[in-house]
């Protein structure tokens, strides 16, 4: 009976384990779309009067709300754990939709940030509240933006202005929350690289399909 056990732990676990985390990798080679098709911008612009589009790139939304400088440190969190690490992948933006009315405050927090880190793909764009309000009920996830218009959480919209994540989790379907860091150097960046991986890929195949 114990050479059995013994048995079973040396051969039979050790492959059932292996079978157990590829089937967990596997799940998760392409990232589901959540929402199909989001409107883009439109005319809403940047500090520097630009227009900003989702079309073609990779985009990492948010919404910053009335109090923006006060959580300043959530965009700390996001800019150490994903921006610096990619940000010089070219379709790749920072999108962050905010009140009318707060742009010193995003001023503030790009000079900040600028100080140890290039801000070019950082776009911060303004519009009513109610036109962000109404453009966040577009992402038709179940919760809803603070009072102040804002939230802790970001979003990936693709290159097809789909909203991608964990479609049917109830914790990461709805974004990932830039106060914990630990959120966004797990969850947001095992998704993010998914995002990446699948662009990567389509770049190959593309470029393999043109030398035939």
């Amino acid at each position: 009976m114990k050479k059995n056990i013994v048995l079973f732990i040396l051969f039979i676990l050790p492959i059932v384990a292996y079978l157990f985390f590829a089937s967990g990798v596997n799940s998760f080679t392409k990232l589901p779309i959540v929402t199909a098709k989001l409107p883009d911008f439109g005319k809403w612009e940047t500090l520097k009067g630009e227009a900003v589009s989702l079309d073609n790139k990779i985009t990492i939304l948010g919404f910053g709300g009335n109090d923006m400088h006060k959580n300043r440190g959530n965009y700390f969190n996001l800019n150490q754990k994903i921006y610096q690490r990619y940000h010089e992948f070219k379709d790749l933006q920072f999108v962050i939709l905010c009140p009318i009315g707060t742009e010193a405050d995003a001023e503030r927090i790009l000079t900040s940030l600028a100080a140890f880190t290039d801000v070019g793909q950082w776009h911060f764009i303004f519009a009513k509240p109610e036109e962000i309000t109404a453009y966040y009920d577009n992402l038709k996830i179940n919760t809803k933006l603070n009072p102040d218009f804002g939230t802790e959480n970001v979003f990936i919209i693709d290159k097809e202005r789909n909203l991608r994540g964990r479609k049917g989790d109830k914790e990461f379907e709805a974004g990932y929350s830039t106060f914990h860091p630990s959120e966004l150097s797990n969850e947001m960046l095992d998704d993010f690289k998914i995002i990446l991986y699948e662009y990567r890929s389509a770049f190959k195949r593309n470029n393999a399909d043109r030398q035939i």
